[in-house]
Order: C-alpha cells, then sequence, then structure tokens
C-alpha cells in the first residue's frame, strides 16, 4: 500500500473535482482505491484481534463511495475529497458503535468511534444510560490512555437546551445535549505516510473499543 500516492491523487482531485479530469486520472483513482482497500485487510485483521464482533466481515465493503450525492447540496462538485471507511459488526456503522478511518491531504486524517446520529429510539436509550450510569461513562472518558488519544467527545451536533424529559439543570446536561456520541483523534500527512501508520490506527481503535462496548450495551 501507498499512502504517498493516495495523498497525491486526493490532492489533485480537489484542485480537479470535474467528471472529465476523474476519467482521464481513473486509473491513478484505481491504484489508490487498491491501496486503501490492502490497507483495510490489514486493519480488520488487527481489529478482529481486540473485537470478535468484525469477525467476517468483508473489507472490500467497507469503505465509502468517492461519488458524492449532489442532489441536496449547494456545492455540486462530484466527487468527495477523502477516502473513508466504516467499520462495524454490521459493516459500515449505521445504527451501531464502531470505528471510522478518514484520509485526506492537508493533515486532516484521522480515525473516530463511537456512534453518528443515532435514531431517536437509540439516542434516547444512551441518554438512559448516560443518566442511570454516569459513573461508568465518566470512567471511560477520563481514563488516560482514553484521553491521550481522544480529549472529548465531538460536540459538532448537540441540543442547545435539554432534551425532552431531562431537566435544564441536570448535573449531565452537556452530555445529554449529544445528538451523536463521536470521539476522533487527527493525523498529519507524515504519520499517515510512516511505517507505523497501521499500528496507531489500531491502537486508537482498541482505545476507542470502551466507548463503543457502552454504546453497544445501552441500544440493548
Amino acid at each position: 500500500m501507498d499512502f504517498n500516492h493516495i495523498l497525491k491523487f486526493l490532492k489533485a482531485l480537489a484542485r480537479n473535482n470535474d467528471r472529465e479530469w476523474f476519467y482521464k486520472n481513473k486509473p491513478q483513482y484505481l491504484l489508490a482505491k487498491t491501496y486503501f482497500d490492502e490497507f483495510l485487510v490489514q486493519l480488520l485483521n488487527e481489529l478482529t484481534k481486540f473485537d470478535k464482533g468484525l469477525t467476517g466481515l468483508n473489507p472490500k465493503k467497507l469503505s465509502f463511495r468517492i461519488y458524492r450525492d449532489v442532489r441536496f447540496s449547494k456545492d455540486k462538485s462530484p466527487y468527495k475529497t477523502n477516502m473513508g471507511a466504516g467499520i462495524s459488526p454490521g459493516g459500515k456503522m449505521i445504527q451501531e458503535p464502531g470505528y471510522y478511518l478518514h484520509i485526506q491531504p492537508g493533515n486532516k486524517s484521522f480515525i473516530a468511534g463511537g456512534l453518528y446520529m443515532p435514531d431517536a429510539p437509540n439516542l434516547a436509550k444512551i441518554r438512559q444510560e448516560i443518566d442511570y450510569n454516569f459513573e461508568s461513562f465518566e470512567k471511560i472518558l477520563k481514563n488516560k490512555k482514553f484521553k491521550s488519544w481522544f480529549a472529548e467527545l465531538d460536540d459538532f451536533d448537540k441540543l442547545k437546551t435539554a432534551p425532552k424529559g431531562y431537566p435544564k439543570d441536570h448535573p449531565h446536561l452537556e452530555f445529554l445535549k449529544h445528538k451523536s456520541y463521536i470521539v476522533s483523534h487527527y493525523f498529519t500527512d507524515k504519520e499517515v505516510q510512516d511505517k507505523n501508520f497501521l499500528k496507531k490506527v489500531a491502537e486508537g481503535c482498541k482505545t476507542v473499543k470502551s466507548l463503543n462496548d457502552f454504546l453497544a450495551v445501552a441500544m440493548l
């Protein structure tokens, strides 16, 4: 696998995000995708060592399409300028906790874990579990190893007021306001191209598993 090629292709795509350029350079895209898929094979092998729920997944079905859905977007650029993959027992983190890998030049690559935008019933269960069992939840977030990777929950998507059924003076209100329970860790382009990148990604995913387990139990 060659992350240098992947980053170079994505950087060029960001400058030439149109169908004509992409068609002319499709062999370079296919090579980049091959390298990315090869990395996912190795990553999945590492993840199954500590997360048996991922056993049997097809790594070729974990990556997201590079083609953008522009139907409801003002930005009509046809292609994503990143490569991403979602890894969870069901495949791509759809309504279940898992891991996400995002490769994008400009030091914008990252890994993430947790649950993105759960539906209303699952979100209610997670909030209830945090309310009932906050000590366990807080212990995960304050773990020394966890904090070295993930400083805090991503707060890109929160309610402005208390969720329905919870008082405005709830002691853990800021955690209950979240509509996604996600943490992330960014990598520089240099780190992505380093020979130890696979090891680092696997280590980060192993660290976030405690949060995934908490969320999974909450949703039972």
